[in-house]
């Protein structure tokens, strides 16, 4: 077979990614750990990696793996732990977290909210509330004041469709809701959220902010079938592109369910951030819901999914490719926030792990400006409702003891890091 090496661009950042709550332990003023106390999750966070007190341990892995920036979050229910009372210590330990990052010249990429918000605003009704961007836009200010200085590229919100399907139409997270009606409102909200938060974090001349997008590849399952390929264009549209259109244009439009002028969110991304994980297929269910849609079994498709996860995502490297193309038309700078994959078998995440930077190199190759990778995770966390079962991290973390243990696909990424090089199959 023939081989050839790819040079990936000058200064192009290569790490991982963490979030709070998944690594820092005791993030006991959120709504997510209200939930895991009232028993809602198989698993409760706990110490979760103790990543709070160990974050100096953890930055010092990543610089021995050869990586140059690292993507993590800024956690609103510790810097605000009651509405309008500020922890000033827990702002100063992200101002540690970032001089840490910055000694080690890893790049900090700062996500504002991952998934996570304060209890007391859960309690005043959350995102459904309009007051939820006043409030975020406040938050971010008290951030920016205290790290503007030294972050450049910032992230407003992790995963928004994801963060919507998850909390407000699956009910998987707080407040467990599973309405529309909700679901409209909240996305809305986060789009106004970020425009709030757009020009604060702007306050700095060098910053560079977008949000980050799971940007899954929607196929029909049954492509024969006119409902299902409807159905799933819709799906793309209203997960995929309506919010970025949002973001670059002020038009939020989704054919049938809303069309609404946000004139405040035009143009206010500066990059892109994508997440991708992989694709769904999609078939039309012809029963009442908040969505005329769901995800079918991958077990359908034995021709086309040949490949899954240990937790039973699809594998597809080159739906990444696609992706990644499609966005890069779209003319402005890509930075992979996440990719990655939970396998049992490391030599698997290997394999994943290579193909995918394959598949994004020739994206690079075909013209989109890919600026930077951050595999999903440095670390083995808490997954949400899927608890610990699920390890995605380059580096393994037993939870009894505490103690870290890197991966040889950590090394073999790391290799790739260092050398800014991969090689291709022709």
């Amino acid at each position: 077979m023939n081989q050839s090496t790819f040079a990936f661009p000058q200064d192009f950042l290569w790490g991982s990614a963490t979030s709070a709550h998944q690594v820092e332990g005791n993030n006991v003023h959120s709504d997510w750990w209200a939930w895991e106390q009232a028993g809602r999750v198989k698993e409760r966070s706990g110490l979760a990696c103790d990543h709070y007190r160990r974050f100096a341990q953890d930055f010092d892995l990543a610089v021995e793996l050869g990586h140059s920036a690292h993507r993590f979050s800024v956690e609103w229910a510790r810097i605000e732990p009651e509405e309008g009372r500020w922890d000033d210590e827990a702002l100063a330990h992200y101002v540690d977290v970032v001089r840490a990052l910055r000694q080690r010249h890893l790049e900090p990429i700062a996500t504002l909210h991952h998934f996570t918000t304060p209890q007391w605003l859960l309690e005043q009704g959350g995102w459904v509330n309009p007051k939820s961007v006043e409030r975020f836009a406040r938050y971010v200010g008290k951030v920016a004041a205290a790290l503007g200085d030294s972050i450049r590229y910032w992230i407003t919100i992790n995963e928004p469709m994801v963060y919507v399907r998850m909390h407000y139409i699956q009910g998987l997270g707080p407040p467990g809701a599973r309405d529309l009606t909700q679901s409209i409102q909240v996305i809305e909200h986060l789009i106004r959220a970020h425009a709030a938060a757009y020009p604060v974090l702007h306050s700095a001349p060098h910053a560079q902010v977008s949000i980050a997008h799971h940007m899954p590849a929607f196929r029909p399952c049954r492509r024969w079938w006119p409902w299902d390929r409807w159905v799933t264009s819709l799906t793309d549209q209203a997960f995929n592109w309506a919010i970025l259109e949002a973001l670059l244009e002020g038009r939020w439009s989704v054919p049938g369910l809303v069309s609404r002028r946000l004139p405040e969110a035009r143009a206010t991304l500066d990059f892109f951030g994508v997440n991708f994980y992989g694709r769904q297929f999609i078939r039309w269910v012809p029963k009442p819901g908040p969505w005329p849609a769901e995800s079918c079994d991958l077990g359908h498709h034995p021709r086309e999914v040949t490949e899954r996860t240990s937790l039973g995502w699809d594998v597809h490297p080159e739906s990444f490719f696609h992706v990644l193309s499609r966005v890069g038309r779209m003319g402005k700078p890509i930075l992979v926030t996440e990719n990655g994959a939970y396998m049992t078998d490391d030599a698997r995440r290997w394999s994943y792990l290579r193909r995918h930077l394959e598949a994004m190199a020739r994206a690079t190759q075909a013209g989109a400006c890919v600026i930077g990778y951050c595999y999903w995770s440095l670390l083995d966390n808490f997954e949400w409702a899927d608890g610990y079962t699920p390890r995605f991290g380059l580096i393994e973390v037993d939870y009894a003891t505490q103690r870290r243990a890197i991966r040889e696909s950590a090394r073999r990424y790391a290799d790739i890091c260092r050398t800014n090089r991969i090689t291709l199959a022709a």
